[in-house]
């Protein structure tokens, strides 16, 4: 690390500590030169989700977006703020975990869907509705039907 003082190459480090919930680490460092202090910060280096999406267009993850079409789906039902983030959580984890740099939009919305079908049902047909763009109410039908019959055994 180059001192931001006198341009020296060397220097120790005099404190190490984690901050932000251990997502990054404060150094507190000495120049061997000029003996003057200085910080730095380190973060891990994150190489970049990206979501391929149904036309072929690959944009960065955005979590933010899987918790808008969630909270449209769970609009007036019985769901928590605090369900649909640990879900999310759960998504998220799980698409970091393959060590994939690409993940389809048809993968993260399937694992939506899932984990929808097990919080509320009415929250999985409205998110499916939108997410499979029905194109008749057969279609619509179809997924009603497998839910009840899921229901049943």
């Amino acid at each position: 690390m180059k001192c931001p003082f006198c341009s020296h190459p060397e220097d120790k480090v005099v404190d190490s500590r984690t901050i932000k919930d251990g997502e990054l680490i404060r150094r507190r460092r000495e120049c061997l030169s000029c003996t003057k202090r200085f910080t730095t910060y380190e973060r891990i280096e994150e190489v970049p989700l990206m979501v391929v999406k149904k036309d072929g267009r690959r944009e960065a993850f955005d979590r933010s977006k899987i918790v808008i079409g969630i909270l449209k789906a769970c609009e007036k039902r019985p769901v928590g703020i605090e369900q649909i983030e640990d879900m999310v959580d759960g998504i998220e984890k799980s698409v970091n975990n393959t060590m994939e740099k690409e993940v389809s939009s048809e993968t993260i919305g399937s694992m939506v869907m899932e984990e929808l079908r097990h919080l509320d049902e009415v929250a999985y047909v409205r998110f499916a509705s939108v997410y499979r763009q029905f194109k008749d109410i057969d279609e619509f039908m179809d997924v009603l039907k497998t839910l009840y019959r899921t229901e049943e055994a």
